[in-house]
C-alpha cells in the first residue's frame, strides 16, 4: 500500500479521537476535519475535498436521515405514553416468578429497538430496583440483565440510530439487517442473562452504601410502589402479578397524568396494553422485513438473482408501504394515535416530536459526516490501497470494520463514532474485497459494544 495513502487513513482516524477526547469540538465536526485531513494528505485537490464531503453527505442523509428522524420520534411517544413499562409488564408476566432477568433482559431488548439506550434503561431501571426490593437480593443481576438485553438490540436492530447510519454509509439492506439483528438478538440476549445471573452475585457486595439504601431501603415517595406491599418476604419467588400493578418507573417521563394531559371528568385512567404498546414498532419491522423477503421470492422465481430484475406488480406494493420510510411513517402515526390518550394537548405532542427530533440531529449530521468521510476515503483513493493491502496479507475483510470500531470505541468511548467512523473506512472496500454490505455493517455495529 501505498504510504502516502496509508499515513492519510491512520492520520484521518486519529483525528477523529483526538478532537473528540482533547478538543471542545463534537463529533460531527470532527468527522468533517478528519475528511479535511484525509483527503489533504491523500492528495486531493481543496475543491475535490469540498466536492466529496457534499456529495457523501448528501446521498447518506438522502437514504437514510428521514429514517432516523422517524424512528426516534416512535421512540420518545413510546418513553412518555408509558408502553414502555407495558411491554416490561406483559414479558414479567409472561416469563413468571424466579424468571424477572430473563423478562427484563427480553424487555429491554425490545424497547432499546426505538428508544435510545440510555433512555430506556432509565424508563426500566425503576423496576428492576422495585423487583429487587421485594426479594431484598439480586439488584445488580437484574440491572446487568437489563442492559445486556438492551445493549444487544440498540447495536444490531434498526429502527436504532447506529445501525441505521452504518447502513446507510455502507449501502446494506434494512429489511436483511432487521432479520440478521433479530437472530443475533435471539442468540447473545441468553448469554448476557446467563453471565448476569453469574457475576451479579458476586458483584452484589460492591454495591455503594447510597445505592443499596435507595434499592432495599424504605421505598422512595417518587414511586408508585409501597413498602408494606413490596418488602414482604416471598417462598417462591417474586409475585410477579402483584409488583407489576403497583410499581412504575414514575415521572413525566413514564407516561403520568401529568405528562400526558387532564382527562375530562369522568374518563377512564389511560392504560396502553402490551399489544397497543407493541404494534408502533412491529408493524414498521414486519413491513420492512416482508418487502426484503417479497422481493427475495420474487426474484428467486424469475430466475433474476444476478441479471436484470423487474418486480412482479404485487412486490411494487409492498415495495411501497415496506419502504423504511414509508412504513415508519405509518409507525409514528400509530404511535400518536395508539399510545396517548385523545385528552393529550396538540402542542404537548409537538413539543414531544420536536425534542424527538432534536434528539435525532447530531445523530443525522455524524451520520452525514461519517458518508462524507468514506467518500474522501473512495474518492482519494485510500479505499482501494487499502483493499490491495488487506488482499496482500490475506486479512479476512470483515475484520476491518469491527476492528475499526473496536479501537475507536475503547479509545474516545462514543459507540456511535466508533460505528461510523468503521464503516466510512469499510465503505469503499465493500466492492473491491467482495464484502457483503450485511455483513460488513454487522461488524461495525459489533465492534463497538
Amino acid at each position: 500500500m501505498d504510504v502516502r495513502l496509508l499515513l492519510a487513513l491512520l492520520l484521518g482516524i486519529a483525528t477523529i479521537i483526538v478532537l473528540v477526547l482533547r478538543t471542545r469540538l463534537d463529533a460531527f465536526v470532527a468527522l468533517l476535519i478528519a475528511a479535511v485531513v484525509t483527503g489533504g494528505v491523500a492528495g486531493q485537490s481543496a475543491g475535490d475535498i469540498v466536492e466529496s464531503i457534499t456529495t457523501g453527505f448528501g446521498n447518506t442523509l438522502a437514504s437514510i436521515g428521514i429514517v432516523i428522524g422517524l424512528g426516534v420520534g416512535i421512540g420518545k411517544i413510546l418513553e412518555v405514553s408509558g408502553a414502555a413499562e407495558a411491554l416490561a409488564r406483559a414479558f414479567l408476566r409472561l416469563f413468571g416468578a424466579g424468571r424477572e432477568p430473563w423478562a427484563l433482559s427480553s424487555t429491554g431488548a425490545l424497547v432499546s429497538i426505538p428508544v435510545f439506550c440510555d433512555s430506556g434503561y432509565v424508563i426500566m431501571n425503576p423496576l428492576a430496583r422495585s423487583i429487587a426490593r421485594v426479594e431484598q437480593k439480586g439488584y445488580v443481576t437484574l440491572a446487568l440483565a437489563l442492559g445486556a438485553g438492551m445493549a444487544v438490540t440498540h447495536c444490531l436492530v434498526p429502527p436504532t440510530p447506529g445501525p441505521l447510519g452504518v447502513a446507510g454509509i455502507i449501502g446494506a439492506d434494512l429489511g436483511g439487517l432487521i432479520l440478521a439483528g433479530l437472530v443475533f438478538t435471539v442468540i447473545l440476549v441468553p448469554v448476557g442473562v446467563l453471565y448476569a445471573k453469574w457475576i451479579g452475585p458476586r458483584l452484589e457486595p460492591e454495591i455503594s452504601e447510597s445505592v443499596r439504601a435507595a434499592v432495599y431501603g424504605t421505598t422512595a415517595a417518587g414511586e408508585h410502589a409501597t413498602t408494606a406491599t413490596l418488602d414482604r418476604p416471598r417462598g417462591g419467588g417474586t409475585e410477579v402479578t402483584e409488583i407489576v400493578e403497583t410499581t412504575g418507573s414514575g415521572g413525566d417521563a413514564g407516561g403520568s397524568a401529568s405528562a400526558l394531559g387532564t382527562p375530562p371528568d369522568g374518563a377512564p385512567p389511560h392504560r396502553v396494553g402490551a399489544l397497543l404498546a407493541s404494534l408502533p414498532l412491529l408493524i414498521p419491522i414486519l413491513l420492512i422485513v416482508t418487502n426484503t423477503v417479497a422481493t427475495a421470492i420474487d426474484k428467486s422465481n424469475q430466475g433474476a438473482l444476478t441479471g436484470d430484475y423487474v418486480p412482479s406488480d404485487w412486490v411494487v406494493a409492498l415495495a411501497f408501504i415496506g419502504n423504511p420510510v414509508i412504513a415508519l411513517v405509518i409507525g409514528i402515526v400509530l404511535a400518536v394515535y395508539l399510545l396517548l390518550p385523545r385528552w393529550t394537548p396538540r402542542g404537548r405532542v409537538h413539543g414531544w416530536l420536536a425534542d424527538a427530533a432534536a434528539s435525532a440531529g447530531l445523530i443525522i449530521l455524524i451520520t452525514g459526516a461519517g458518508g462524507a468521510l468514506g467518500m474522501v476515503l473512495r474518492e482519494s483513493g485510500v479505499g482501494d490501497a487499502l483493499a490491495v493491502a488487506i488482499a496482500a496479507i490475506s486479512l479476512p475483510g470483515v475484520l476491518v470494520p469491527f476492528l475499526v470500531s473496536s479501537l475507536v470505541r475503547l479509545a474516545q468511548g462514543s459507540g456511535t463514532v466508533a460505528m461510523i467512523t468503521a464503516a466510512s473506512v469499510t465503505a469503499p472496500l465493500v466492492g473491491a474485497l467482495g464484502i457483503s454490505p450485511l455483513v460488513a455493517t454487522l461488524a461495525a455495529a459489533q465492534g463497538r459494544s
